[in-house]
């Protein structure tokens, strides 16, 4: 039998859906520093082969605002959510079973760092094609400043990070490749209660683009009664955060601007890289 093909994330080739769905996943290896079970795996499918990640239900750790064995569906409503703005900015995303159980399992990607995203400067101003987050203690001696960079595909996530109420967007979940940009690690997302926590303050306050309302008045559409998105999602979150889900989407429209920090909740996670 000839070795399985591997596809990049992007491939055509096969639809990466129905290979993480439907293929054989075989447990490669663990991924350490995440605070959850994080398997590294390799998906088959008619002779084509992916890597993945496979998060068990069974390997999550309990969190006191979040309720027990949800992080896996709200990975892949991250996902739902991500496809239907046209960004596609999360990689394909399942729930399925997997050697420990139910889990989430998601495309691999493999970053390839073709632009600095996140920076340290000196100074009070971010200077030309970056957007400040704020001050932080490098050291005891030293105070720098937090920025971004001012990126067409870090404005798009700041906008599903508004949508999806992201309590954690750290610069480690940045994943650029071959000129796009993904963002992982979604398991803290969707809750009722206000929780935006990201480094992606840049824009907070400023008029949203014109590509970004049109994307809210299409999740404003899927996510009424009865559409597809919004029976999809509705397997995966509760009623009661699928209706904040839809209120955070009109007041984003209502408002045309890029969320600021609330003053109710911490405004970066942390460590924030």
């Amino acid at each position: 039998m000839p070795a399985p093909e591997r596809i990049p994330a992007g491939s055509v080739s096969v639809d990466p859906v129905t290979l993480l769905t439907h293929g054989e996943l075989t447990v490669r290896g663990r991924i350490r520093e995440a605070s959850n079970a994080v398997l590294y795996c390799t998906v088959a499918y008619e002779g084509h082969e992916a890597a993945c990640v496979y998060k068990p239900v069974a390997g999550e750790r309990p969190l006191w605002d979040f309720p027990d064995g949800t992080l896996a569906q709200r990975e892949v409503a991250a996902y739902e959510v991500s496809r239907a703005t046209g960004w596609d900015l999360v990689p394909p995303t399942v729930l399925r079973t997997g050697p420990h159980g139910e889990g989430m399992c998601q495309l691999w990607i493999e970053a390839s760092g073709d632009a600095e995203l996140l920076a340290l400067v000196d100074g009070d101003e971010p200077g030309e094609g970056w957007k400040a987050v704020g001050f932080a203690q490098v050291d005891e001696e030293r105070t720098a400043l937090l920025v971004h960079a001012d990126d067409v595909r870090l404005r798009r996530l700041a906008v599903l990070d508004a949508v999806i109420n992201n309590s954690d967007r750290k610069g480690g979940h940045l994943l650029p490749a071959d000129g796009r940009l993904y963002g992982i690690d979604h398991g803290v997302t969707f809750h009722a209660e206000n929780k935006l926590r990201t480094l992606l303050w840049g824009w907070a306050g400023e008029p949203l683009t014109d590509e970004a309302v049109e994307a809210l008045q299409t999740l404003r559409d899927g996510l009424k009664e009865g559409a597809a998105l919004a029976e999809r999602l509705g397997a995966l979150i509760t009623a009661a955060e699928t209706e904040a889900l839809r209120a955070r989407v009109a007041a984003l429209l209502e408002s045309g601007r890029h969320p600021e920090p609330s003053g109710e909740w911490p405004a970066i996670p942390w460590p924030p890289v």
